[in-house]
């Protein structure tokens, strides 16, 4: 499995190297307008406004992390706000005595491969969620999708360890505290340049919030699934 690992990551950087420019390869393109008009249907001005605004061809991520961030703001402390219920209204129940995982070598390989797909898709969300469908939430819970699948085919008590060797806890409060930091310099009227338009290092600051927030996720996704192992025995 390692060799599938490296495998596959090499092949990552390869995308991320070769692939990651999107305005670059439609010929004739020298202005936001020409780029939007092969991006989204003609006549939505306003989708061409964002992306003019924020500086990335994904509108979707504009409009997230720009022109609504004070709502992203609120909903990255919701979520962390819903791991510490968890936590909190678990706490008094004793752990539970019996862990369901999966013991057939056949769900374990599948589930582990899985859980690679997951993570290999996570850091692409995040890291191009600004040039393509993606973001730090979706690259996220992809991240955490490739955490739950490890958890139920290995020990819990090696997840635990990991979970402390790494101080996973820390990073994840460390990530809000940067993200509600940068969010309000960016509300401030602070802004990074943008760059060109579709290429991978563009935007400004909303790829460094992308990766962020995928971050925080993730990690969050991490305790919430430690937690229900330990109290419920299962996710």
């Amino acid at each position: 499995m390692r060799l599938v690992y490296i495998l596959a990551g090499i092949a990552l950087f390869l995308k991320m190297l070769f692939l990651s420019d999107v305005a670059s390869n439609l010929s004739g393109m020298s202005t936001i307008k020409d780029t939007m008009s092969n991006i989204v249907p003609a006549g939505i001005s306003i989708t061409e406004k964002v992306v003019a605004e924020s500086g990335v061809v994904n509108a979707v991520s504009g409009i997230i992390f720009r022109n609504r961030l004070y709502d992203t703001i609120f909903e990255v402390i919701v979520f962390t706000i819903a791991i510490l219920g968890c936590n909190f209204l678990l706490a008094s129940e004793n752990p539970s005595c019996t862990i369901y995982q999966f013991k057939d070598r056949a769900s374990i390989t599948l589930a582990r491969l899985g859980a690679t797909i997951a993570a290999l898709v996570g850091i692409e969300l995040a890291i191009r969620g600004h040039l393509s469908p993606g973001g730090g939430f979706a690259a996220g819970v992809a991240g955490g999708t490739a955490i739950g699948l490890v958890a139920i085919t290995s020990s819990y008590q090696w997840m635990e360890d990991i979970y402390q060797r790494y101080r996973a806890a820390i990073w994840e409060k460390i990530s809000v505290l940067i993200f509600i930091v940068l969010s309000v310099v960016t509300l401030s009227g602070f802004e990074l340049p943008h760059g060109e338009l579709g290429k991978l290092f563009s935007g400004g600051i909303l790829p460094i919030l992308n990766i962020i927030v995928a971050l925080k996720v993730a990690l969050g996704s991490w305790a919430a699934v430690l937690i229900f192992i330990r109290y419920r025995g299962l996710l």
